[in-house]
């Protein structure tokens, strides 16, 4: 049995898959769809059994299965006993093990040999559980429409909220995508050593860059040339016609080609079958900034180095139509890459208007207000500059990503307002409890060096039985163990076929989950006293709660790794 358990990592979906297969016992080769007795089949395992995660829940079971699927299944939900030793007897590769099981009013409710799940999870290192299940492979070309010159080059003065928060998003898909195995590359080039580049920098964003002599004509000139001769161009336009659509009847002199350019967009997404575009998309005439921005997307598509390539424009919801012109013109020059939008709504401050750069300079100010108030002179030096800075751009990423991309944001942006480092408040209380983390294990170590404490010892020396307090389970069950799979979301939104122009990428799971974790772990930790007395008969139970403590420390890590975000060890 034992080595059964250790075949691979513990996931939630294998689990569920196997707790339907054995609930439906002799009736799961059943074709899809059929009837027998009256009662449905159902061909879903995810409908058929439930994942608890409350506390209150976990108390007495992990996995319910409702009284009223049950019935569909089985008269009265009564059961076989044959079918209930398979359930409770539950054992496989990456399935986590049952201990017991029982019907009740609810439905079937089983729990799982948690002392097992424990020794799986931690006796070995879980480094299993901090990375995707799989690995994929492609190149992803993300794209930030609102970085690009139109003509002119963006600047912090002149960013809006809403495109910042297509920046970062592009940032975190980015980091996510590089997590799942692909190679991953942004669009525009930056030009180094730009205001928007130590913009982006004080937020934690390494954008792509390039010298400030670099050009990218000669790719221009091509991209001209391919729609001059694609056959979607509108032959009878004449030189000097005013331009409809997407160049919106610019003058020569500001960005319009010799000779006007004219491509039937409505005619590429129709004959190519492009699912998802907006279907009043029609001739659009072509300038500069537009051969600009094709040629940016061929140039960081050309330098992937695999031949599967998936571009995905971040946009805001204003710019999405311009955007879809934009993908469509680039097929018209011949890009047969697979293209995806990303679409963010509106950034909202009432009572306010803040560019992108006094937003940050207002949050910035707040957070060293907020500091100083709790730790008073030491806040000088380096040291907190560096905390600072850390703190204010996890204050404004989870701001800006916490809510579903499709949504509005509204920020409370009032001058007078404070940053509050205190409670749950999103990016800094996730900082705080990460560094309470680090301050623990510092506090150990610092035991150990003075003979107060033994080193850990392996974890296969250890009985992890001990762990039985409901916020250690909760901690493993809800936050750990499903970690992986929750990275694993992202590539499979991206593989999605056949859904369109959009592509739905959960962003604001990762920040949702880090504040679910730390307003869990915080109420843990302010409850257990993990450090406990230096007694040999309490060694155990300690060194169980390190190994777990110590896996969260990695997990919290792992996580803020997708937003770019390094841990603040120490507040």
């Amino acid at each position: 049995m034992e080595n059964i358990e250790q075949l691979s990592a513990l996931r939630i979906t294998p689990t569920v898959r196997a707790l339907s297969s054995a609930l439906r016992g002799k009736r799961e080769n059943v074709p899809e769809g059929s009837q027998k007795n009256g009662d449905r089949i159902l061909s879903e395992p995810e409908k058929l059994w439930f994942k608890e995660s409350t506390a209150k829940n976990l108390r007495t079971r992990d996995f319910l299965s409702p009284s009223t699927m049950l019935n569909t299944l089985y008269a009265d939900c009564e059961v076989p006993p044959a079918v209930m030793s398979k359930v409770t007897s539950l054992r496989g590769s990456g399935v986590l093990p049952m201990a017991a099981g029982e019907v009740m009013r609810e439905g079937l409710r089983v729990r799982v040999d948690r002392a097992a799940a424990f020794r799986a999870v931690l006796a070995g290192g879980a480094t299993e559980y901090l990375k995707p299940s799989g690995q994929k492979q492609g190149c992803v070309v993300i794209n930030c429409p609102a970085l690009h010159a139109k003509p002119n080059t963006p600047t912090p003065e002149t960013l809006t909220l809403g495109q910042l928060r297509t920046v970062l998003l592009s940032d975190h898909v980015g980091a996510l995508l590089r997590k799942q195995g692909f190679a991953v590359s942004y669009c525009p080039t930056l030009p180094d050593n730009s205001k928007m580049v130590t913009f982006l920098q004080a937020l934690g964003v390494n954008w792509q860059t390039a010298p400030t002599s670099w050009s990218n004509e000669e790719r221009e000139e091509k991209i001209l040339e391919a729609l001059e001769n694609s056959s979607y161009r509108e032959k009878e336009t004449e030189t000097g016609r005013r331009s409809s659509g997407g160049g919106g009847g610019r003058k020569a002199e500001e960005g319009e080609i010799d000779g006007e350019l004219r491509v039937n967009l409505k005619r590429v997404f129709q004959e190519e079958g492009l699912l998802g575009y907006d279907p009043s998309i029609g001739t659009c005439t072509v300038h500069r900034d537009a051969l600009s921005h094709l040629a940016q997307l061929d140039g960081a598509a050309g330098d992937c180095k695999v031949a599967k390539v998936t571009t995905v424009h971040v946009t805001s919801c204003q710019d999405e139509f311009r955007q879809q012109q934009m993908a469509v013109l680039w097929r018209a020059s011949g890009a047969a890459h697979t293209q995806r939008h990303l679409v963010c709504g509106p950034v909202k401050t009432p009572g306010s208007q803040l560019t992108a750069s006094e937003y940050l300079q207002l949050r910035r100010g707040q957070m060293k207000e907020a500091s100083e108030m709790k730790y008073g002179d030491q806040v000088e030096g380096q040291t907190w500059d560096d905390i600072i800075k850390v703190m204010t751009s996890a204050t404004v990423r989870f701001e800006l990503l916490s809510t579903v991309h499709t949504s509005p944001v509204t920020l409370d942006v009032q001058r007078e307002g404070s940053v509050s480092i205190k409670g749950p408040r999103g990016g800094v209380f996730v900082m705080y409890n990460c560094a309470r983390l680090h301050t623990l294990f510092d506090s150990y170590e610092r035991g150990v060096e003075n003979g107060v404490y033994p080193e850990i010892p392996e974890g296969s020396q250890l009985d992890f039985s001990a762990l039985k307090e409901e916020g250690e389970w909760l901690l493993l069950f809800n936050y750990l163990i499903p970690f992986s799979e929750l990275l694993d979301q992202s590539g499979q939104a991206l593989d999605c076929e056949g859904g369109g122009a959009r592509v739905n990428i959960k962003t604001e799971q990762m920040c949702k989950f880090l504040v679910s974790l730390s307003k869990d772990f915080s109420s843990y930790y302010n409850r257990v006293h993990v450090l406990g007395e230096p007694l040999p008969h309490l060694f155990n139970q300690m060194f169980c709660r390190l190994y777990l403590l110590r896996a969260l420390r990695e997990l919290y890590h792992s996580a803020l790794d997708t937003l770019n975000l390094p841990p603040i060890r120490q507040l």
